[in-house]
């Protein structure tokens, strides 16, 4: 198989190339040069931003393209258009963000979707730019022979968005950790490479259409989730489980200061990990243990100096020493842990 990476030199895209070769297959990554594909890939450059940003795509044949833009519609839509002759299928990483909020639990892939999308739109709002690009490739490749692959959270190794990283940061400090709870809290997530494996399964398959792309509705549960990270840590951490009601007359605001967590009952929690993912399965997704992610998580943490890389087109993640020092001391838990 030949495929064509648009971007894969970080996170998503980099597990696609990685499991690509993987699997033997040949690469062409197109990407921007600001950060080093894996070895064993065909390098060719261009800005998708910029006019004739697409020069190095005007020759060559694939069997598939992956795509995981996030930015204008306008350079999926313009980047279909040049490869819809010359590539077999159109994979196109999207967001379960496209559903119109807050979508129920339960909510499939005919959930109702955002409005005011356009294929060929300059950037505007993360969840419009995101069912614009959909727009955009089955324009170029047809409902037929593209492939809409709508994740949730995505966790792993080569995270850009900070969230397990920076829980694993955070434990790793040690110290009494507010942990929000419930311990039992069910999430949903999808590891980025059993994403990877599973888009190019697609192709291979010759699949097409949207697929709700996360774990199953239960996968794990918050407990197990910060288990893990004591566990690979080794650090100590004492988790001090603590009440939604506590946490959100604190203040605190789930998702962005406590990644992951949403509370429960919450619209945000039925949007964010109550996604119908059975299309997705019977069509081959495979999740593997949450333990599994987390270790391998911490162990590219410690390779890379335990800085992880920081997308800066998103926003920081994490809560502030201080604020889970006030609401640990309120709950009588004690003082978080200082960095050694």
């Amino acid at each position: 198989m030949r495929l064509l990476m648009l971007g894969g030199t970080e996170f998503a895209g980099r597990a696609v190339v990685e499991a690509a070769l993987g699997r033997g297959w040949e690469v062409t990554v197109f990407h921007r040069g600001r950060h080093e594909p894996p070895a064993g890939v065909r390098s060719l450059h261009g800005d998708r931003t910029a006019p004739d940003g697409l020069a190095a795509l005007a020759d060559g044949e694939w069997d598939a393209v992956v795509d995981t833009w996030s930015a204008a519609p306008r350079a999926v839509r313009d980047s279909a258009r040049l490869l819809r002759g010359r590539a077999g299928r159109y994979v196109y990483v999207s967001s379960c963000s496209v559903y119109a909020w807050a979508p129920p639990a339960g909510y499939a892939e005919d959930a109702p979707l955002v409005e005011g999308a356009e294929a060929g739109a300059e950037e505007s709002e993360y969840a419009r730019d995101k069912l614009g690009g959909e727009l955009g490739a089955v324009e170029g490749f047809g409902a037929d022979r593209s492939v809409l692959v709508r994740a949730g959270l995505i966790l792993g190794p080569y995270e850009n968005v900070g969230r397990l990283p920076w829980w694993l940061g955070r434990i790793a400090r040690g110290g009494p950790v507010l942990a929000p709870g419930p311990r039992d809290l069910p999430l949903q997530y999808v590891d980025v490479r059993d994403l990877a494996e599973w888009a190019l399964g697609a192709v291979e398959r010759e699949l097409s259409g949207p697929y709700n792309l996360i774990s199953p509705r239960g996968h794990t549960t918050m407990g197990e989730l910060l288990d893990a990270c004591v566990a690979v840590t080794g650090s100590g951490a004492e988790l001090c489980w603590t009440g939604p009601e506590v946490i959100l007359d604190a203040g605190i605001e789930p998702w962005t200061q406590l990644p992951v967590w949403v509370p429960p009952g919450s619209e945000g929690h039925a949007a964010l990990h109550g996604a119908d993912v059975s299309r997705a399965v019977a069509a081959g997704l495979r999740c593997r243990p949450v333990a599994e992610t987390v270790a391998d998580t911490w162990q590219w943490l410690r390779d890379m100096g335990g800085t992880a890389p920081r997308r800066p087109d998103r926003p920081a993640v994490g809560l502030a020493p201080e604020a889970e020092a006030k609401v640990l001391a309120a709950t009588g838990r004690g003082v978080p842990g200082t960095t050694p």
